[in-house]
């Protein structure tokens, strides 16, 4: 039998990833498969480049304002996309319904439950969002990237897919060397990110100056990119790249990250089982950032910094205490998490999907 699937997926990372990484798993098992992405979503255009076939609505996020006309806005654009999404399952005819997070899953998970489809939802988060905690009274079956602190009906924890690439083989002295840094030095990676990361970018230069035993792989981003490459003058200690097209090498060469807790790059640190300082996007929705890099810190595989004014000694004072002691120690922790494999779980999750 062969089932048509409907993917919703798209904004960031962890809501667009998952989706995708399923979408070409099922299509590599033959099965149909079309995406709802919301309009103009920058997510379409790695659909197209990967030939993945989809539709876009013309919906909105839930205003967090009191300006009314943004509210009636919302409405209007609200039941615009569910006439829209009740076209495009009319015209499919999807055996299964996928959202995976954000406000563009809610029409799809919505208008397939009344149309008589099978529902499913993933959420990567170790705190449901909004989308999810309302898709979730439609699903027929709740999906899980890490626990969360509440019981949910019909949920599996499947983890957050990963992309193959991380299982390549790697060559540490290569890599490190084509970086302009030395094989036999203890290396970090920082990835901060383009959204708000000026105080965590900040923080790493210091400690760049004042830990010559360390040296560093830091991914700035195309915003921070010119102001750090001026920052780092001097230092030999240091690569400063805009963007990494080969993060999943990075990872599996250095010693310790510093990064972000968003969900998409905690199944890479787990799969890498790379020891980490995690400090939290401060603006994430509902602080979920924090409660994931709290998963990882709870078993020992992670230390977790709020982003505060005393990041910067906090940051040094956290890397003086990774001795190889203590990073070897960090590493073996990830052995308590009892989590399937990120590299495995968009095959496992289309599994799940085929008995729906």
């Amino acid at each position: 039998m062969n089932r048509r699937f409907m993917i919703a997926s798209g904004g960031t990372g962890g809501h667009f990833y998952p989706g995708f990484a399923l979408g070409k798993q099922l299509r590599k098992q033959g099965f149909p498969v079309l995406f709802i992405v919301r309009k103009n979503d920058p997510a379409a255009q790695i659909l197209e480049d990967n030939k993945l076939h989809y539709k876009e609505i013309d919906f909105m996020g839930l205003p967090r304002s009191i300006n009314p006309l943004r509210h009636l806005k919302f409405i209007g654009k609200f039941f615009k996309a569910l006439r829209q999404t009740r076209r495009l399952v009319r015209e499919f005819r999807p055996d299964v319904a996928v959202g995976t997070g954000g406000y563009i899953s809610f029409p799809l998970i919505f208008v397939a439950h009344f149309c008589g489809v099978k529902t499913a939802v993933h959420d990567s988060n170790a705190r449901l969002g909004l989308a999810n905690k309302i898709c979730g009274k439609f699903a027929d079956l709740f999906m899980l990237g890490l626990p969360v602190d509440k019981k949910i009906k019909n949920s599996v924890i499947t983890s957050t897919p990963i992309r193959p690439e991380f299982a390549a083989p790697v060559d540490r002295a290569s890599i490190l060397q084509g970086l302009g840094l030395a094989a036999d030095k203890k290396t970090l990676l920082v990835v901060g990110g383009s959204q708000g990361a000026r105080g965590l970018n900040n923080a790493v230069v210091q400690a760049a100056k004042k830990l010559p035993d360390w040296q560093f792989i830091h991914i700035t981003g195309e915003r921070w990119y010119g102001e750090l490459r001026a920052a780092y003058n001097g230092l030999t200690n240091v690569a400063a790249l805009a963007y990494s097209h080969e993060i999943y090498a990075l990872m599996q060469v250095v010693d310790a990250a510093v990064c972000r807790s968003g969900a998409s790059t905690l199944a890479e640190l787990i799969y890498c089982q790379l020891p980490a300082l995690l400090v939290p996007f401060p603006h994430a929705a509902a602080d979920h950032q924090y409660y994931n890099a709290k998963i990882l810190e709870g078993v020992g595989a992670a230390v977790v910094i709020r982003e505060t004014d005393h990041l910067q000694d906090q940051v040094i004072q956290t890397l003086q205490n990774f001795s190889s002691e203590k990073l070897t120690a960090m590493r073996q922790a990830y052995k308590k998490l009892t989590l399937p494999d990120p590299l495995s779980a968009a095959q496992y999750i289309a599994e799940l999907l085929s008995k729906l």
